[in-house]
Formats: structure tokens, C-alpha cells, sequence
């Protein structure tokens, strides 16, 4: 039972916290089915409204997966991306036990408009290769990667299939990189990513910026969006000597 008499915890954080020690601890355990909202409300003596809004406030937080008529199950913990690496997605969703697909949204050449003729160091109107891939662990959406390529540096990227081999894996054999920018934050998506990583309304992305250099030549210029309930960046990394990290990432 949960009291009242625990302020100053609102009763919503009291039901949460008592949701969490029992996943924490591992008796429930992920994919298990937590109790209804009703036996929630039997066992701990608090109103119906109280213990909506903890389950929903554990879903928008990733604790938990809502499926509608038929209950709350415990999710699995977060993927954390290295922040300082450039890792292929496949390997990241096979490192887990996954499965990864591909969804090839779109694959050709353009003109670089000014924004981003002025970020890739090159003429407006200069061609360059543009790519939005949609990447799956099973049926699951998990990055939309969003990509524009010097075609100089990487003529034939227009010829692969990234179906078979991601971009990343592809670059890194292809180009290769001696500068990365990285660049973080946290933003509303648009309502056409958000369909396609399959989002609640008001769920925010986490969206990493990437830049690759090869030599002073702009290689790649690119956007991942990430479920920020179901994503983490992050990285551990040492300082060179006293000093901090010297080079481009942010």
C-alpha cells in the first residue's frame, strides 16, 4: 500500500518508484506482463488516475511498453550509442541479439541547396548524393539516418544496396575519415519522422549531427534521429595527456 503520509512524493512517483524496484531487481523481468491498472489500484490504495499517469510517464521514459487492450509489459534496457565512434547500426542491433533491416526511403543525386552547400564547403548548386534510410531491429523502427555524400569522395554510392550493406560500413571501407563533428540534441520531430520511427505525439528525438572530413574535403554530412525512449548516446573517452580532447567532436 502506498500512503499518502510519504510526502512530499506526489502518489504518482510513489507508485512509479514501486513499478521500478520490481523491474530493477529483476522480478519483473523484460517482456513480462506488469499488473493491470486495476489490480494496480487494489494493491495500492490509490485512485485509478494516479496510476494511469505512472504507467504513462514509465512508458514516454522507456521503463515500460503499453499495448492498448492488452496491458503494460516492462521494456528492455535502452541501446546505448557510442557518442565518439562511428559504429555500423548493424552491428549495434546484432550486438544485442537483433535482427537488422533496411528500408531505403530514397537514393539519388541533388543539388546542394545554400544551407547546405555552405556546411559541405562546396558550391550551391554542385551535385550530391542523398540518402534517408530507415533502420529496424526486426519490426522495430530505430534510426532514420538521413545522409548527403560528396560524390567526389565516394562516386559509387549511388550503385550499392543498402539493403545488403549500410552506408556506414560502406563508407568505412570506401573514404577514409581523419576528421568527425558530432553534435547533439533533443527535438520535437517533424509528424514524418515521427510516423516512421513509430513515436507518441510530443516524444522527443534524440538526434545526432554527424560531419566526416577526408583530409580538408567534406566526406558526409548527416542527420541520425533516434526515439529518445528508446535510445541513449554516450561515450567514455580520456584526455590526451593534462589537456582535454583535441579535434572536431563536440
Amino acid at each position: 500500500m502506498i500512503s499518502p503520509d510519504n510526502a512530499p512524493r506526489a502518489l504518482y512517483i510513489q507508485v512509479k518508484e514501486y513499478i521500478l524496484e520490481r523491474m530493477d531487481s529483476g522480478q519483473w523481468p523484460p517482456d513480462q506482463r506488469i499488473p493491470s491498472e486495476n489490480q494496480l489500484v487494489d494493491c495500492l490504495k490509490v485512485s485509478r488516475m494516479t496510476v494511469n499517469r505512472a504507467l504513462r510517464e514509465l512508458a514516454a521514459e522507456g521503463r515500460l511498453v503499453r499495448v492498448q487492450g492488452v496491458g503494460s509489459f516492462v521494456a528492455h534496457p535502452k541501446p546505448l550509442t557510442p557518442l565518439f565512434e562511428i559504429l555500423s547500426i548493424d552491428d549495434e542491433i546484432k550486438s544485442r541479439g537483433g535482427e537488422h533491416t533496411a528500408t531505403v526511403l530514397l537514393l539519388e543525386e541533388e543539388k546542394a541547396f545554400p544551407a547546405l552547400a555552405a556546411v559541405m564547403e562546396i558550391p550551391v548548386d554542385a551535385p550530391v548524393y542523398h540518402s534517408i534510410i530507415l533502420h529496424k531491429d526486426r519490426d522495430n523502427p530505430l534510426l532514420l539516418a538521413d545522409r548527403y555524400v560528396d560524390p567526389v569522395s565516394v562516386p559509387d554510392y549511388l550503385k550499392q544496396d543498402f539493403t545488403t550493406i549500410t552506408p556506414t560500413r560502406y563508407l568505412l571501407k570506401t573514404v577514409p575519415v581523419t576528421d568527425i563533428e558530432h553534435i547533439v540534441e533533443s527535438v520535437i520531430p517533424d509528424d514524418a519522422t515521427r510516423k516512421l520511427l513509430e513515436m507518441e505525439t510530443g516524444e522527443p528525438c534524440l538526434v545526432l549531427h554527424r560531419q566526416t572530413w577526408n583530409g580538408n574535403r567534406v566526406s558526409t554530412h548527416s542527420k541520425f534521429s533516434y526515439p529518445g525512449s528508446r535510445y541513449r548516446l554516450g561515450g567514455r573517452f580520456k584526455p590526451l595527456s593534462d589537456r582535454m580532447p583535441v579535434g572536431r567532436s563536440v
